[in-house]
């Protein structure tokens, strides 16, 4: 397998990032995939784990309903070998009460990273750490 070239990697989690700052679910799936594995793992815990494109636009668009805006900001980026990590800036505000007691209208602030990594020219694995 051919690796590839670093610039389009980056371009690719560029547009996957702006579409996700946009609530454009179908913008978010263009360079992905079809067997994507994404998982979120907060305070060292995974508490969300998908496999499969059809998975992921499911939970992307369940995702949507918390937020009233979101924004991820990229501050850095690491390349390796057939992944990049970049650092986030994340920003949103809730459009609906959450279990851990945050409630609508709330700024949810946090910076994580996220480890990207590629086969076949798409982006194959997403790993979201906060």
């Amino acid at each position: 397998m051919i690796n590839m070239e670093p610039q389009l990697q980056q371009y690719y989690i560029e547009q996957y990032i702006k579409a996700y700052n946009n609530f454009d679910v179908d913008a978010m799936l263009e360079h992905l995939h079809k067997a994507i594995e994404f998982k979120n793992i907060s305070n060292g815990e995974v508490n969300i784990q998908i496999n499969g494109i059809a998975a992921f636009r499911q939970q992307a668009e369940q995702a949507k309903q918390f937020f009233q805006t979101r924004e991820q900001r990229i501050t850095n980026l690491i390349f390796n070998d057939n992944n990049i990590t970049i650092d986030i800036d994340y920003q949103a505000v809730l459009a609906t009460d959450l279990p851990n007691g945050m409630k609508k209208g709330d700024t949810l602030a946090l910076q994580g990273k996220s480890v990207f990594q590629f086969q076949d020219d798409k982006i194959i694995s997403i790993t979201d750490i906060s």
